[in-house]
Formats: structure tokens, C-alpha cells, sequence
């Protein structure tokens, strides 16, 4: 299998180990990623506020690029903002002719034209439906087998478009998280919202809603999760909300690959758990 790929700008900054964990999962899966050459920024949250336009335009752009490598009609994004701008343009282009004309006059000036020829993924729907759980399986022989694991999902892979899950009562990693032979910790948060960026405009907003993700994992080894907001948000505010709480809030926080990775066999400087801001020993620990 072969995709192409756009890392986004987080995974090439603050979750880098997302990046290289993603990288050295889908090689072990013999499924090969070819990076959009001269990829931009999809415009994040901030693009927006300045032009609808301009929101449209840039993730428009990679997908343009995208079309011109004409090695797969697949992008792969594991940024799960990412992947929302780039698929609001995937889906509106095929409802909306006047709109797709006005992206392409402005794209014209790098001589590029957007034809709407390429579907974007989100990481998770491929993992979950294109990659053959029993390879994993086989590989990880319940390597994390006794470890409970509290799957989180966030909002954006799952909102608002409904592509690969259910938003309400979402279960695409249950069965990966299953393959390794950990199992599967019963909570009702996976498609809560982490606060987003009320972390940072509205941090009392914000660290409430981290607050009760943290409180409901009480009990789990892990929480894996697929969005580099979420990440940092569950990650970055553990130390803060547990002396606000006055309980030890304290869990590993991983992505997705960095976990299969693990059970896979991988080490964990090869899936760069030296960069998680959670404590992740005790899980290598619980691992060895």
C-alpha cells in the first residue's frame, strides 16, 4: 500500500515524535509514505479569523500538489486539525463549483489547478481499516498484555465529518489497542473535548475539561490519542491539575503509533518516547 503523506506543521515542531513514530509504524507495515513535496501549513485555526477565503486556499494547495504527484489518489494526515481543513475542501469543492473557482484563480498564480481527484485520510481510518489487524497481532504475540488502555479521540477526526466513526460512541482503535493484547479500559470520554486552545485564551475553561478527561483515566495505564492538541493538552497540565485536585492525576499519554510501535517491538527511542512530557517509564516498565 502507498500513500501520500502530509506530516503538518505540528509534526514537524512540538510532536515530532508523532511524525517519526507514524513513520516507523507504516514501514513495519510494509505500507510506504511519500511526503507531498512543497506541502504549506493548512492554515490551522488562525487562518480563518483572517480570510474564509484564504482558509480554503492554503489546505486547497496541498491537495493541488498532492494531485500533481499522481503516485497514489490517497493523502495520509495524521494531524487531526490538519486533517479537518484539508477535508472541509475535499468535501465542499464537490458541492460548491463557484468556490472550487475561486481557489483556482488564486492557485493559478503558482500555475496550479485543484480538481478535487484526491481523498484525504485521517491516520486512524487507515490504521483501523486498511492495515490487517492480524499482522499486528501476529508481531506483537500480547506483548502488552495486563496493561489497560483508555483510548481518547478528541474532536476533530471525528467532527465534523462522519467518515470512519461514530463522534458519539467512537471504537475505531479499540481493536488495534486489542491486537497487542492490552486491554481496553471502559470510559465514556474518548470523544470529549481536551479545551483546545482554552488551554492557552482561557486556561480555567480549558483545564477543566482536561480535569475531567484526567479524573475519568483514574484506573488506566495509558491514553492513547491521534491529535497533537489533545496530546499536549492531556500531557502538559497533568502536574497542574493534580495539585489543583489534590489526587495524583499523573498518566502516560501516547500517540497511537508510538504505542503499536511498542507492541510491535519497536524501542522506545525508536518511536521517541524521550519527548512526551508525560512520565512514560512505568509503562515501559509494566512493557518489560
Amino acid at each position: 500500500m502507498k500513500y501520500l503523506y502530509y506530516p503538518g506543521c505540528s509534526l514537524e515542531g512540538t510532536s515530532l515524535e508523532y511524525n517519526i513514530s507514524t513513520s516507523v509504524l507504516m514501514d513495519a507495515m510494509d505500507v510506504q509514505l511519500e511526503e507531498i513535496e512543497d506541502w504549506n501549513c493548512c492554515g490551522a485555526t488562525a487562518a480563518e479569523s483572517n480570510s474564509h477565503l484564504l482558509s480554503y486556499v492554503l489546505p486547497a494547495r496541498n491537495l493541488a500538489l498532492a494531485e500533481k504527484m499522481k503516485d497514489s489518489n490517497q493523502i495520509l494526515v495524521p494531524c487531526s486539525a490538519c486533517y479537518l481543513n484539508l477535508k472541509k475542501v475535499e468535501v465542499a469543492i464537490k458541492k460548491d463549483k463557484d468556490l472550487l473557482k475561486k481557489i483556482n484563480k488564486v492557485l493559478a498564480e503558482e500555475d496550479l489547478v485543484l480538481k478535487g481527484d484526491v481523498t484525504v485520510r485521517h491516520l486512524l481510518d487507515v490504521l483501523s481499516n486498511d492495515i490487517d489487524i492480524e499482522t499486528i497481532k501476529e508481531v506483537s504475540q500480547n506483548k502488552l498484555s495486563g496493561l489497560t488502555i483508555a483510548p481518547y479521540y478528541g474532536c476533530q477526526c471525528l467532527r465534523p465529518f462522519v467518515v470512519f466513526d461514530d463522534p458519539e460512541d467512537p471504537h475505531s482503535m479499540d481493536k488495534l489497542i486489542q491486537a497487542t493484547g492490552a486491554q481496553l479500559f471502559e470510559w465514556d470520554m474518548g470523544g470529549q473535548c481536551c479545551g483546545a486552545s482554552n488551554t492557552s485564551t482561557k486556561p480555567e475553561a480549558g483545564m477543566a475539561l482536561v480535569g475531567r478527561i484526567l479524573k475519568s483515566a483514574k484506573g488506566a495505564d495509558a491514553i492513547l490519542t491521534v491529535c497533537p492538541m489533545c496530546q499536549m493538552n492531556l500531557e502538559s497540565s497533568q502536574k497542574k491539575i493534580s495539585h489543583k485536585e489534590g489526587m495524583d492525576l499523573d498518566i502516560p499519554v501516547l500517540f497511537l503509533p508510538q504505542f503499536l510501535g511498542l507492541a510491535m517491538g519497536k524501542t522506545k527511542e525508536e518511536v521517541r518516547l524521550d519527548l512526551n512530557l508525560s512520565n512514560t517509564e512505568r509503562l515501559i516498565k509494566a512493557r518489560a
